[in-house]
């Protein structure tokens, strides 16, 4: 059986930067299981996955096009503080969602210089053009259950990109959708 549309499949990826600098692995944990053509992979990774069969083994690299877009300076701002409607301290790293013209989005701070906070709507990999090394695990039929689900979510493929952030370009394709599995940065 080869991975195609509504395909659960499984694999085992090594994400590298172009540097050759390890950002994320599967390798010794669980393999990553995915409904393909749904939207839980990046499209660039999903698309090298198309046809491939459990035994496979092979590196790709996405450029960021095809993975989490390229950076937009735009979706950088400086907010003041009481912006946060928060009472434990902010720290950079963090993660918080905002109300913009288009809808909610997710945003990390950067940078905090007293009152002043930088926060970036971009995802962390924006603009990096990521190399895999893959091995296929498994494929199979998705079960009536696991395709119930997607559809009970409204549409939203999962989260294979987000890091349980919410779902914006790049992750799973709809700005503010509930990750419900927590997600896995590739």
């Amino acid at each position: 059986m080869t991975i195609t549309k509504d395909k659960f499949a499984a694999i085992n990826y090594t994400l590298r930067d172009k540097d050759g600098v390890q950002l994320d692995s599967s390798v010794g944990l669980e393999p990553l299981g995915y409904i393909h053509g749904r939207g839980y992979l990046i499209p660039g990774l999903e698309a090298q996955l198309e046809g491939k069969a459990p035994g496979d083994i092979f590196s790709c690299t996405i450029e960021p096009k095809d993975a989490y877009g390229e950076r937009d300076e735009r979706l950088v701002a400086q907010v003041t503080r009481d912006r946060f409607e928060l009472d434990a301290p902010i720290e950079v790293g963090m993660h918080f969602q905002v109300m913009t013209p288009g809808g909610p989005t997710i945003v990390r701070v950067v940078e905090i210089d007293g009152d002043s906070i930088k926060i970036d709507g971009n995802h962390e990999m924006a603009g990096k053009t990521l190399n895999f090394e893959i091995e296929v695990v498994e494929v199979r039929d998705a079960t009536q259950e696991e395709l119930d689900r997607l559809q009970n979510q409204g549409g939203c493929g999962g989260c294979g990109g987000c890091g349980g952030e919410g779902c914006g370009q790049g992750d799973c394709g709809g700005e503010g959708c509930d990750c419900p599995n927590g997600g896995s940065n590739n």
